[in-house]
C-alpha cells in the first residue's frame, strides 16, 4: 500500500526519488500516466494491466470510451527504477502535471500520485476543509469495521431458537 507525502527534486534529467517504502511494489517497474486533477498517476504494471484490459474492453464507437483511453493511454510511459531508486519522467508527463524543480509524491493507497507543489498546496487546502469534506465523503458511507463485523455483531444480538 502507497501511504504518506513526500518531496523530493527533480534532476537534470528528469529523474525523481522513489520513496524506499515505495520500491518493492516497483521491482518490475512504473507506469507513469495523465493524472485527472494536474497530476501523475504510478501504476505496478499489475495495476496498469486490469486498467488497460478493462479500457480495451470498452466500446470503439463510443466516443467518451474513445477520450479515456486517450485520456490515459496517449502519455502513458512504463519506466524502471535505476540502481539509486530514481524514476525518469519523460517531458510530455512533466509539462503535463507542471513538474519543474521539485515532485510532491503523494500515496493514496493501491498507487501514488506525482504532483507540482502548486497543485498539491492547492488540493491540501481542499481536504483541510472539514465541512466540504464531511459533505464530499458522505456518500461512501466509510465504515471501520470490515463487511464481516457487522453481521457478527447481529449474529450475536439475535437470540437462539430452541424451538424443535
Amino acid at each position: 500500500m502507497f501511504l504518506g507525502q513526500y518531496v523530493h527534486t527533480l534532476d537534470g534529467h528528469g529523474r525523481v526519488i522513489i520513496p524506499a517504502r515505495f520500491r518493492p511494489a516497483l521491482r518490475e517497474g512504473v507506469y507513469l500516466l495523465r493524472g485527472l486533477d494536474q497530476n501523475l498517476m504510478a501504476l505496478t504494471p499489475a495495476q496498469f494491466e486490469a486498467l488497460a484490459a478493462q479500457l480495451q474492453r470498452l466500446s470503439l464507437t463510443d466516443p467518451v470510451a474513445r477520450q479515456l483511453k486517450r485520456l490515459i493511454f496517449s502519455a502513458a510511459s512504463f519506466e524502471r527504477l535505476d540502481n539509486a531508486g530514481r524514476v525518469r519522467i519523460a517531458p510530455p508527463l512533466r509539462a503535463l502535471a507542471g513538474l519543474k524543480d521539485e515532485v510532491v509524491i503523494a500515496g493514496v493507497g493501491d498507487y501514488f500520485e506525482m504532483w507540482s507543489p502548486q497543485a498539491w498546496a492547492a488540493q491540501e487546502q481542499a481536504l483541510h476543509d472539514a465541512e466540504a469534506n464531511a459533505q464530499r465523503f458522505a456518500v461512501f458511507q466509510l465504515s471501520l469495521q470490515s463487511a464481516a463485523a457487522p453481521r457478527a455483531a447481529a449474529e450475536e444480538a439475535e437470540p437462539e431458537d430452541d424451538t424443535p
